[in-house]
């Protein structure tokens, strides 16, 4: 089993925002508690997306803490490949999803069948196939 998290459920995360951190912590032990091999995955759209506000604000220790994440060697990263951008496309049509959202939904059903994705955006229930943990 693998972690996906969207860029919302890092942010809550790394951050700290409460209640939505603890939310991501218990989901994280519930899951690795049934899954002891619990894996972790993002795409690069999740890197961009969690480094824009605290370079915007110049908030070099949360830019960091996300670095120290994005470095851990056991990460798995899926990039946009064209298998990714076309099934990106096709969740678009089917479900209306913006781009940003279609990419990371089409990132994760890359992992496969054994997967959880964590969000705080209750839209990506429109996804078949998509594991969907909502923390908001």
């Amino acid at each position: 089993m693998i972690t996906f998290f969207d860029a919302s459920a890092l942010i809550y995360l790394i951050e700290g925002a409460e209640p939505f951190a603890t939310k991501v912590r218990k989901e994280l032990a519930a899951a690795a508690k049934t899954y002891p091999d619990l894996g972790a995955a993002v795409s690069r759209l999740s890197w961009l997306e969690c480094r824009v506000g605290p370079m915007k604000d110049n908030d070099n220790p949360t830019l960091a803490l996300f670095d120290t994440f994005f470095a851990r060697p056991d990460l798995v990263w899926v990039d946009m490949v064209k298998d990714v951008v076309e099934l990106a496309a096709a969740i678009r049509v089917q479900t209306g999803l913006k781009t940003p959202d279609a990419l990371q939904a089409a990132s994760c059903l890359q992992l496969g069948g054994e997967h959880l994705f964590l969000t705080g955006d209750s839209a990506f229930r429109r996804v078949a196939g998509l594991n969907v943990k909502v923390l908001a």
